[in-house]
């Protein structure tokens, strides 16, 4: 699994214009990704890497604080475009990407295991075209990759 995660301020998610997920206070925007050797293991343990990542800010504003420390809420949204290879050519292939079909139940493991650890989770809608916004607080851009 791959995951984008950002640091925010807040940040939503709509489809078709009605808002679906958002979080209003500062937390975590993260943009999930399954590929084909991924499985309920490795979600949980992207689901504790993220709960538990120190990458909020403490009291003097470095990055030593996790979500699961200040009760920080996240936001995940399914992203199959994060296994996109663009080695060649100029369009990238999607072939690394898991179907949906097995990315969803995956996607889910994540949220339902986060907020088995505590966490408020927001989500995006799995497979729709959606319109993410956030304010990313820093910038604090973090690229997590776990394998099975």
């Amino acid at each position: 699994m791959r995951a984008v995660v950002q640091r925010v301020a807040w940040a939503r998610v709509s489809v078709a214009g009605e808002v679906v997920g958002s979080i209003s206070r500062p937390g975590l925007c993260v943009l999930v990704g399954v590929t084909h050797s991924d499985d309920e293991s490795v979600a949980a343990t992207l689901a504790s890497r993220l709960w538990n990542l120190r990458v909020m800010a403490d009291d003097e504003g470095r990055m030593n604080r996790s979500a699961a420390e200040l009760g920080a809420p996240l936001l995940v949204v399914s992203q199959f475009t994060l296994y996109g290879d663009t080695s060649k050519g100029r369009r990238p292939s999607w072939l690394a990407a898991a179907p949906g079909d097995v990315a969803e139940p995956l996607v889910e493991t994540v949220v339902a295991e986060l907020r088995q650890l505590g966490a408020e989770v927001a989500t995006g809608s799995f497979g729709a075209d959606m319109l993410v916004e956030l304010a990313n607080d820093g910038p604090v851009t973090i690229l997590l990759e776990l394998g099975a």
